[in-house]
Protein backbone atom coordinates (compact mmCIF):
# COMPACT_ATOMS: atom_id res chain seq x y z
CA UNK A 1 0.00 0.00 0.00
CA UNK A 2 2.82 2.37 0.94
CA UNK A 3 4.57 1.52 -2.33
CA UNK A 4 1.53 2.54 -4.35
CA UNK A 5 1.23 5.74 -2.31
CA UNK A 6 4.79 6.62 -3.29
CA UNK A 7 4.03 5.78 -6.91
CA UNK A 8 0.99 8.06 -6.82
CA UNK A 9 3.04 10.90 -5.34
CA UNK A 10 5.88 10.60 -7.86
CA UNK A 11 3.44 10.24 -10.75
CA UNK A 12 1.60 13.36 -9.57
CA UNK A 13 4.88 15.32 -9.50
CA UNK A 14 5.64 14.36 -13.10
CA UNK A 15 2.06 15.18 -14.12
CA UNK A 16 2.20 18.64 -12.48
CA UNK A 17 5.56 19.35 -14.12
CA UNK A 18 4.13 18.37 -17.51
CA UNK A 19 1.11 20.62 -17.01
CA UNK A 20 3.37 23.55 -16.14
CA UNK A 21 5.50 22.89 -19.21
CA UNK A 22 2.54 22.69 -21.59
CA UNK A 23 1.01 25.74 -19.94
CA UNK A 24 4.20 27.73 -20.55
CA UNK A 25 4.14 26.72 -24.23
CA UNK A 26 0.54 27.86 -24.60
CA UNK A 27 1.33 31.15 -22.88
CA UNK A 28 4.32 31.62 -25.21
CA UNK A 29 2.07 31.20 -28.24
CA UNK A 30 -0.49 33.72 -26.97
CA UNK A 31 2.08 36.31 -25.87
CA UNK A 32 4.14 36.04 -29.06
CA UNK A 33 1.07 36.54 -31.22
CA UNK A 34 0.10 39.59 -29.16
CA UNK A 35 3.62 41.03 -29.30
CA UNK A 36 3.89 40.55 -33.05
CA UNK A 37 0.57 42.32 -33.64
CA UNK A 38 1.76 45.23 -31.50
CA UNK A 39 5.07 45.38 -33.34
CA UNK A 40 3.39 45.21 -36.77
CA UNK A 41 0.97 48.04 -35.99
CA UNK A 42 3.69 50.18 -34.45
CA UNK A 43 6.14 49.72 -37.33
CA UNK A 44 3.72 49.49 -40.26
CA UNK A 45 4.53 52.95 -41.60
CA UNK A 46 8.07 53.36 -40.29
CA UNK A 47 10.49 54.72 -42.89
CA UNK A 48 13.93 53.59 -41.79
CA UNK A 49 15.62 55.78 -44.39
CA UNK A 50 14.07 58.80 -42.69
CA UNK A 51 15.39 57.58 -39.35
CA UNK A 52 18.91 57.59 -40.79
CA UNK A 53 18.62 61.32 -41.42
CA UNK A 54 18.10 62.11 -37.72
CA UNK A 55 20.62 64.61 -36.39
CA UNK A 56 21.62 62.31 -33.53
CA UNK A 57 21.57 58.55 -33.89
CA UNK A 58 23.71 56.07 -31.95
CA UNK A 59 27.01 55.08 -33.51
CA UNK A 60 27.61 51.32 -33.83
CA UNK A 61 30.54 48.92 -34.01
CA UNK A 62 29.82 45.57 -35.65
CA UNK A 63 32.09 43.00 -33.96
CA UNK A 64 32.76 39.54 -35.40
CA UNK A 65 35.27 37.16 -33.73
CA UNK A 66 36.89 34.71 -36.13
CA UNK A 67 38.78 31.51 -35.40
CA UNK A 68 39.73 29.34 -38.40
CA UNK A 69 36.98 30.85 -40.58
CA UNK A 70 38.91 30.82 -43.84
CA UNK A 71 36.09 29.11 -45.74
CA UNK A 72 33.61 31.95 -45.32
CA UNK A 73 35.49 34.99 -44.01
CA UNK A 74 35.66 36.93 -47.29
CA UNK A 75 31.95 36.57 -48.08
CA UNK A 76 31.09 37.50 -44.49
CA UNK A 77 33.11 40.71 -44.58
CA UNK A 78 31.62 41.69 -47.94
CA UNK A 79 28.15 41.28 -46.50
CA UNK A 80 28.90 43.21 -43.32
CA UNK A 81 30.55 46.02 -45.29
CA UNK A 82 27.35 46.60 -47.29
CA UNK A 83 25.11 47.59 -44.37
CA UNK A 84 23.16 50.79 -44.91
CA UNK A 85 23.76 52.41 -41.51
CA UNK A 86 25.49 55.82 -41.82
CA UNK A 87 27.87 55.69 -38.82
CA UNK A 88 29.26 52.24 -38.12
CA UNK A 89 32.56 50.43 -38.23
CA UNK A 90 33.26 46.75 -38.74
CA UNK A 91 35.76 45.04 -36.42
CA UNK A 92 36.90 41.51 -37.32
CA UNK A 93 38.90 39.80 -34.55
CA UNK A 94 41.25 37.08 -35.73
CA UNK A 95 41.49 35.12 -32.47
CA UNK A 96 44.73 33.23 -33.06
CA UNK A 97 43.51 31.32 -36.13
CA UNK A 98 45.77 28.51 -37.35
CA UNK A 99 44.34 28.43 -40.89
CA UNK A 100 44.47 31.07 -43.65
CA UNK A 101 41.85 33.42 -42.12
CA UNK A 102 44.24 36.35 -41.58
CA UNK A 103 46.01 35.81 -44.90
CA UNK A 104 42.71 35.95 -46.79
CA UNK A 105 41.68 39.10 -44.95
CA UNK A 106 44.98 40.87 -45.72
CA UNK A 107 44.98 39.88 -49.40
CA UNK A 108 41.27 40.34 -50.13
CA UNK A 109 40.88 43.74 -48.44
CA UNK A 110 44.34 45.26 -48.95
CA UNK A 111 45.08 45.59 -45.23
CA UNK A 112 47.97 47.53 -43.68
CA UNK A 113 49.17 47.66 -40.10
CA UNK A 114 48.15 50.54 -37.83
CA UNK A 115 49.92 52.12 -34.87
CA UNK A 116 46.63 52.86 -33.07
CA UNK A 117 46.84 53.12 -29.27
CA UNK A 118 44.31 50.87 -27.52
CA UNK A 119 42.52 51.76 -24.30
CA UNK A 120 42.55 48.42 -22.46
CA UNK A 121 39.54 48.90 -20.20
CA UNK A 122 38.85 45.17 -20.43
CA UNK A 123 41.63 42.64 -19.87
CA UNK A 124 42.33 40.40 -22.88
CA UNK A 125 45.05 38.24 -24.38
CA UNK A 126 47.75 40.27 -26.15
CA UNK A 127 46.97 41.96 -29.46
CA UNK A 128 49.57 41.38 -32.16
CA UNK A 129 48.44 43.93 -34.72
CA UNK A 130 45.55 46.14 -35.77
CA UNK A 131 44.91 46.48 -39.50
CA UNK A 132 42.99 48.93 -41.67
CA UNK A 133 42.12 48.72 -45.35
CA UNK A 134 43.74 50.94 -47.98
CA UNK A 135 40.74 50.29 -50.21
CA UNK A 136 38.23 53.15 -49.70
CA UNK A 137 35.40 50.70 -50.34
CA UNK A 138 36.30 49.05 -47.03
CA UNK A 139 36.96 52.20 -45.02
CA UNK A 140 34.66 50.81 -42.28
CA UNK A 141 36.88 47.75 -41.78
CA UNK A 142 39.27 47.14 -38.85
CA UNK A 143 40.96 43.77 -38.30
CA UNK A 144 42.45 42.82 -34.95
CA UNK A 145 44.99 40.00 -34.86
CA UNK A 146 45.46 38.62 -31.33
CA UNK A 147 46.55 35.63 -29.33
CA UNK A 148 43.85 33.01 -28.94
CA UNK A 149 41.67 33.60 -25.90
CA UNK A 150 38.21 32.39 -26.92
CA UNK A 151 35.13 34.19 -28.17
CA UNK A 152 34.48 36.27 -25.04
CA UNK A 153 38.11 37.44 -25.00
CA UNK A 154 37.93 38.39 -28.69
CA UNK A 155 34.75 40.40 -28.11
CA UNK A 156 36.36 42.24 -25.20
CA UNK A 157 39.38 43.10 -27.36
CA UNK A 158 37.09 44.61 -30.00
CA UNK A 159 35.15 46.57 -27.35
CA UNK A 160 38.49 48.08 -26.27
CA UNK A 161 39.28 49.14 -29.83
CA UNK A 162 35.78 50.46 -30.54
CA UNK A 163 34.78 54.05 -29.76
CA UNK A 164 31.09 53.81 -30.71
CA UNK A 165 27.97 54.11 -28.53
CA UNK A 166 26.70 50.60 -29.20
CA UNK A 167 28.22 47.38 -30.44
CA UNK A 168 26.60 44.59 -32.44
CA UNK A 169 28.13 41.22 -31.53
CA UNK A 170 27.70 38.62 -34.27
CA UNK A 171 29.19 35.34 -35.40
CA UNK A 172 31.46 35.82 -38.37
CA UNK A 173 29.58 33.18 -40.36
CA UNK A 174 26.40 35.30 -40.12
CA UNK A 175 24.98 37.32 -42.99
CA UNK A 176 22.94 40.41 -42.11
CA UNK A 177 20.11 42.07 -43.99
CA UNK A 178 21.23 45.51 -45.29
CA UNK A 179 18.91 47.39 -42.89
CA UNK A 180 19.66 45.20 -39.87
CA UNK A 181 21.41 47.87 -37.81
CA UNK A 182 18.75 50.56 -38.12
CA UNK A 183 16.01 48.11 -37.16
CA UNK A 184 18.01 47.00 -34.12
CA UNK A 185 18.89 50.57 -33.13
CA UNK A 186 15.29 51.79 -33.30
CA UNK A 187 14.34 50.76 -29.70
CA UNK A 188 17.36 52.69 -28.37
CA UNK A 189 16.13 55.83 -30.14
CA UNK A 190 12.38 55.73 -29.60
CA UNK A 191 11.97 54.37 -26.05
CA UNK A 192 11.64 57.26 -23.60
CA UNK A 193 10.09 55.29 -20.73
CA UNK A 194 12.83 52.69 -20.37
CA UNK A 195 16.59 52.54 -20.69
CA UNK A 196 17.23 50.02 -23.46
CA UNK A 197 20.40 48.14 -22.50
CA UNK A 198 20.41 45.50 -25.23
CA UNK A 199 18.44 44.22 -28.22
CA UNK A 200 18.24 40.91 -30.05
CA UNK A 201 16.73 39.84 -33.33
CA UNK A 202 15.47 36.79 -35.18
CA UNK A 203 18.06 34.43 -36.65
CA UNK A 204 17.35 32.20 -39.63
CA UNK A 205 19.26 29.24 -41.09
CA UNK A 206 21.36 30.06 -44.18
CA UNK A 207 22.35 26.47 -45.08
CA UNK A 208 21.55 25.67 -48.75
CA UNK A 209 20.54 29.29 -49.50
CA UNK A 210 22.00 31.07 -52.51
CA UNK A 211 24.61 33.70 -51.59
CA UNK A 212 25.99 36.35 -53.95
CA UNK A 213 28.44 39.08 -52.92
CA UNK A 214 27.74 38.46 -49.26
CA UNK A 215 23.94 38.65 -49.58
CA UNK A 216 21.22 36.00 -49.40
CA UNK A 217 19.66 36.15 -52.86
CA UNK A 218 17.40 33.09 -52.58
CA UNK A 219 16.12 31.42 -49.43
CA UNK A 220 15.98 27.63 -49.66
CA UNK A 221 14.94 24.97 -47.21
CA UNK A 222 18.13 23.09 -46.16
CA UNK A 223 18.97 19.88 -47.93
CA UNK A 224 20.88 18.57 -44.93
CA UNK A 225 18.97 16.29 -42.55
CA UNK A 226 20.25 17.91 -39.34
CA UNK A 227 19.79 21.46 -40.62
CA UNK A 228 16.09 20.78 -41.34
CA UNK A 229 15.49 20.06 -37.66
CA UNK A 230 17.24 23.28 -36.66
CA UNK A 231 15.08 25.43 -38.95
CA UNK A 232 12.02 24.24 -37.03
CA UNK A 233 13.84 24.66 -33.73
CA UNK A 234 14.76 28.26 -34.56
CA UNK A 235 11.14 29.03 -35.50
CA UNK A 236 9.98 27.97 -32.05
CA UNK A 237 12.85 29.52 -30.12
CA UNK A 238 12.80 32.97 -31.71
CA UNK A 239 9.33 33.51 -33.15
CA UNK A 240 7.46 32.03 -30.18
CA UNK A 241 9.84 31.81 -27.21
CA UNK A 242 11.89 35.00 -27.20
CA UNK A 243 9.13 37.16 -28.60
CA UNK A 244 6.86 36.07 -25.75
CA UNK A 245 9.44 36.88 -23.08
CA UNK A 246 10.09 40.23 -24.74
CA UNK A 247 6.39 41.03 -24.41
CA UNK A 248 6.66 40.99 -20.60
CA UNK A 249 10.24 42.33 -20.51
CA UNK A 250 11.52 39.05 -19.13
CA UNK A 251 14.00 38.08 -21.85
CA UNK A 252 17.16 36.56 -20.36
CA UNK A 253 19.12 35.64 -23.47
CA UNK A 254 20.22 37.38 -26.63
CA UNK A 255 21.89 35.07 -29.11
CA UNK A 256 25.65 35.45 -29.28
CA UNK A 257 25.23 35.32 -33.05
CA UNK A 258 23.30 38.60 -33.18
CA UNK A 259 22.97 41.04 -30.27
CA UNK A 260 23.21 44.83 -29.88
CA UNK A 261 24.51 46.22 -26.56
CA UNK A 262 25.17 49.50 -24.81
CA UNK A 263 28.99 49.61 -24.87
CA UNK A 264 29.51 51.71 -21.74
CA UNK A 265 27.24 49.52 -19.62
CA UNK A 266 28.99 46.38 -20.82
CA UNK A 267 32.32 47.93 -19.81
CA UNK A 268 30.81 48.90 -16.44
CA UNK A 269 29.91 45.27 -15.70
CA UNK A 270 33.37 44.03 -16.74
CA UNK A 271 32.71 42.95 -20.32
CA UNK A 272 32.13 39.38 -21.42
CA UNK A 273 33.00 36.66 -18.92
CA UNK A 274 36.08 34.88 -20.28
CA UNK A 275 35.57 31.91 -17.94
CA UNK A 276 32.34 30.59 -19.41
CA UNK A 277 31.23 29.13 -22.73
CA UNK A 278 27.79 30.74 -22.36
CA UNK A 279 29.01 34.33 -22.55
CA UNK A 280 25.90 35.58 -24.37
CA UNK A 281 23.42 34.39 -21.73
CA UNK A 282 25.72 35.31 -18.85
CA UNK A 283 26.22 38.89 -20.07
CA UNK A 284 22.49 39.61 -20.36
CA UNK A 285 21.83 38.19 -16.88
CA UNK A 286 24.73 40.22 -15.43
CA UNK A 287 23.50 43.41 -17.15
CA UNK A 288 20.06 42.87 -15.67
CA UNK A 289 21.56 42.39 -12.21
CA UNK A 290 23.58 45.58 -12.69
CA UNK A 291 20.47 47.60 -13.58
CA UNK A 292 18.65 46.31 -10.48
CA UNK A 293 21.57 46.61 -8.07
CA UNK A 294 23.47 49.70 -9.29
CA UNK A 295 21.56 52.01 -11.63
CA UNK A 296 18.09 51.09 -10.34
CA UNK A 297 16.39 52.56 -13.40
CA UNK A 298 13.52 51.29 -15.52
CA UNK A 299 15.10 49.31 -18.31
CA UNK A 300 14.34 46.67 -20.88
CA UNK A 301 15.96 44.18 -23.22
CA UNK A 302 14.32 44.62 -26.62
CA UNK A 303 13.60 41.98 -29.24
CA UNK A 304 13.10 42.61 -32.96
CA UNK A 305 10.91 39.95 -34.65
CA UNK A 306 12.14 40.69 -38.18
CA UNK A 307 14.50 38.01 -39.56
CA UNK A 308 17.61 40.14 -39.89
CA UNK A 309 20.45 37.62 -39.50
CA UNK A 310 21.27 34.41 -41.37
CA UNK A 311 23.61 31.87 -39.82
CA UNK A 312 25.16 28.54 -40.74
CA UNK A 313 24.07 25.71 -38.43
CA UNK A 314 25.88 22.38 -37.84
CA UNK A 315 25.35 19.82 -40.60
CA UNK A 316 26.81 16.75 -38.96
CA UNK A 317 26.18 14.87 -35.75
CA UNK A 318 29.51 15.62 -34.08
CA UNK A 319 29.30 19.39 -34.57
CA UNK A 320 25.68 19.44 -33.40
CA UNK A 321 26.62 17.41 -30.32
CA UNK A 322 29.47 19.78 -29.43
CA UNK A 323 27.28 22.86 -29.90
CA UNK A 324 24.42 21.62 -27.72
CA UNK A 325 26.81 20.26 -25.12
CA UNK A 326 28.42 23.71 -24.95
CA UNK A 327 25.06 25.50 -24.69
CA UNK A 328 24.15 23.31 -21.72
CA UNK A 329 27.44 23.93 -19.94
CA UNK A 330 27.07 27.67 -20.51
CA UNK A 331 23.52 27.72 -19.13
CA UNK A 332 24.49 25.75 -16.00
CA UNK A 333 27.46 28.04 -15.38
CA UNK A 334 25.29 31.17 -15.67
CA UNK A 335 22.55 29.80 -13.42
CA UNK A 336 25.03 28.87 -10.69
CA UNK A 337 26.90 32.18 -10.90
CA UNK A 338 23.69 34.17 -10.54
CA UNK A 339 21.74 31.79 -8.30
CA UNK A 340 20.98 34.57 -5.82
CA UNK A 341 18.42 35.85 -8.34
CA UNK A 342 16.33 32.68 -8.06
CA UNK A 343 12.92 33.54 -6.54
CA UNK A 344 14.42 36.80 -5.22
CA UNK A 345 11.77 39.59 -5.23
CA UNK A 346 14.57 42.17 -5.36
CA UNK A 347 14.88 41.35 -9.08
CA UNK A 348 11.11 41.55 -9.65
CA UNK A 349 9.88 39.68 -12.75
CA UNK A 350 13.36 38.39 -13.59
CA UNK A 351 13.87 36.85 -10.15
CA UNK A 352 10.34 35.56 -9.70
CA UNK A 353 9.53 34.28 -13.20
CA UNK A 354 12.25 34.42 -15.88
CA UNK A 355 15.08 32.93 -13.84
CA UNK A 356 12.92 30.19 -12.22
CA UNK A 357 11.56 29.30 -15.68
CA UNK A 358 15.11 28.88 -16.95
CA UNK A 359 16.03 26.71 -13.97
CA UNK A 360 12.91 24.56 -14.12
CA UNK A 361 12.59 23.96 -17.86
CA UNK A 362 16.02 24.64 -19.36
CA UNK A 363 18.42 23.41 -16.66
CA UNK A 364 16.36 20.67 -15.02
CA UNK A 365 14.16 19.79 -18.03
CA UNK A 366 16.45 17.18 -19.66
CA UNK A 367 17.23 15.62 -16.26
CA UNK A 368 13.54 15.34 -15.37
CA UNK A 369 12.83 13.93 -18.83
CA UNK A 370 15.50 11.25 -18.39
CA UNK A 371 14.41 10.40 -14.84
CA UNK A 372 10.82 10.17 -16.06
CA UNK A 373 11.88 7.68 -18.72
CA UNK A 374 13.67 5.53 -16.14
CA UNK A 375 10.63 5.80 -13.85
CA UNK A 376 8.33 4.54 -16.60
CA UNK A 377 10.64 1.59 -17.28
CA UNK A 378 10.62 0.79 -13.55
CA UNK A 379 6.81 0.86 -13.43
CA UNK A 380 6.57 -1.28 -16.58
CA UNK A 381 8.88 -3.92 -15.12
CA UNK A 382 6.75 -4.21 -11.98
CA UNK A 383 3.46 -4.10 -13.88
CA UNK A 384 2.33 -0.81 -12.35
CA UNK A 385 1.49 0.96 -15.64
CA UNK A 386 -2.09 1.64 -16.63
CA UNK A 387 -1.59 1.38 -20.38
CA UNK A 388 -4.93 2.97 -21.28
CA UNK A 389 -3.96 6.14 -19.40
CA UNK A 390 -0.40 5.93 -20.73
CA UNK A 391 -1.49 5.69 -24.38
CA UNK A 392 -4.00 8.52 -23.89
CA UNK A 393 -1.31 10.78 -22.40
CA UNK A 394 1.18 9.77 -25.09
CA UNK A 395 -1.28 10.69 -27.85
CA UNK A 396 -1.93 14.03 -26.10
CA UNK A 397 1.80 14.82 -25.85
CA UNK A 398 2.48 14.00 -29.51
CA UNK A 399 -0.60 15.92 -30.65
CA UNK A 400 0.35 18.94 -28.56
CA UNK A 401 3.94 18.88 -29.89
CA UNK A 402 2.66 18.60 -33.44
CA UNK A 403 0.20 21.48 -33.06
CA UNK A 404 2.75 23.73 -31.34
CA UNK A 405 5.32 23.19 -34.10
CA UNK A 406 2.67 23.65 -36.79
CA UNK A 407 1.68 26.92 -35.14
CA UNK A 408 5.32 28.06 -35.36
CA UNK A 409 5.42 27.17 -39.07
CA UNK A 410 2.11 28.89 -39.84
CA UNK A 411 3.30 31.90 -37.86
CA UNK A 412 6.44 32.07 -40.02
CA UNK A 413 4.46 31.70 -43.26
CA UNK A 414 1.90 34.31 -42.18
CA UNK A 415 4.49 36.85 -41.03
CA UNK A 416 7.63 36.68 -43.16
CA UNK A 417 7.16 33.74 -45.55
CA UNK A 418 10.86 33.44 -46.35
CA UNK A 419 10.58 29.80 -47.45
CA UNK A 420 8.52 29.66 -50.63
CA UNK A 421 6.45 26.84 -52.09
CA UNK A 422 4.24 24.05 -50.77
CA UNK A 423 7.24 21.71 -50.64
CA UNK A 424 8.58 23.56 -47.60
CA UNK A 425 5.35 23.02 -45.65
CA UNK A 426 5.02 19.31 -46.42
CA UNK A 427 8.70 18.68 -45.66
CA UNK A 428 8.29 20.56 -42.37
CA UNK A 429 5.38 18.36 -41.30
CA UNK A 430 7.50 15.27 -41.95
CA UNK A 431 10.38 16.84 -40.01
CA UNK A 432 8.06 17.54 -37.05
CA UNK A 433 7.10 13.86 -36.88
CA UNK A 434 10.69 12.67 -37.20
CA UNK A 435 11.80 15.23 -34.63
CA UNK A 436 9.69 13.61 -31.91
CA UNK A 437 11.41 10.24 -32.39
CA UNK A 438 14.93 11.32 -33.37
CA UNK A 439 15.90 14.92 -32.69
CA UNK A 440 14.20 15.54 -29.33
CA UNK A 441 15.62 12.36 -27.71
CA UNK A 442 19.05 13.29 -29.07
CA UNK A 443 18.75 16.79 -27.65
CA UNK A 444 18.06 15.23 -24.27
CA UNK A 445 21.24 13.14 -24.63
CA UNK A 446 23.27 16.17 -25.77
CA UNK A 447 22.09 18.14 -22.76
CA UNK A 448 22.78 15.31 -20.32
CA UNK A 449 26.31 15.01 -21.70
CA UNK A 450 26.73 18.74 -21.03
CA UNK A 451 25.63 18.20 -17.43
CA UNK A 452 28.10 15.35 -16.98
CA UNK A 453 30.95 17.32 -18.55
CA UNK A 454 30.21 20.35 -16.38
CA UNK A 455 30.06 18.48 -13.07
CA UNK A 456 32.67 15.75 -13.59
CA UNK A 457 35.16 17.10 -16.14
CA UNK A 458 36.19 20.31 -14.42
CA UNK A 459 39.21 20.84 -16.71
CA UNK A 460 37.17 20.69 -19.91
CA UNK A 461 33.77 22.13 -18.96
CA UNK A 462 34.92 25.62 -20.05
CA UNK A 463 36.25 24.45 -23.43
CA UNK A 464 34.33 25.54 -26.53
CA UNK A 465 35.16 22.58 -28.72
CA UNK A 466 36.07 22.63 -32.40
CA UNK A 467 33.32 23.70 -34.82
CA UNK A 468 33.73 23.01 -38.53
CA UNK A 469 32.06 25.26 -41.12
CA UNK A 470 30.75 24.18 -44.49
CA UNK A 471 31.22 27.70 -45.82
CA UNK A 472 29.16 29.78 -48.25
CA UNK A 473 28.78 28.73 -51.87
Amino acid sequence: MNTFNWIDIVTSIFFIYGCLLFGSYLLNAVLSLSEFRRYSVKNKYVDYKTMLSFEKIPTVSVIAPAFNEGKSIVESVKCLNSLSYPDYDLIIVNDGSTDDTLKKLIESFNLIESAQAIDTQLHTESIRNVYYSRNPVYSHLTVIDKENGGKADALNAAINVSNKDLFLAIDVDCLLEPDAIERMVKPFIEDRKYEVIAAGGVIRVVNSCNIENGKVTEVKYPKNFWAKFQVLEYFRAFTLGRMAWSKINGLLIISGAFGLFDRNRVINVGGYDRNTVGEDLELVVRLRRYMHEVEKKKYRVAFIPDPLCWTEVPENFNNLFRQRNRWTRGAIDTILKHRKMFLNPKYKLIGLLSFPNWVLFEWLGPIIQFVGLLYFIFLAIFGAVDYKIFITLLIFVFTFSLMYSLFAIFFEIYTFNKYKGSGFFFQSVLVIILEMFIYQPLNMIFSLSGHLDYYFKRKTHKVWGKMERVGFH
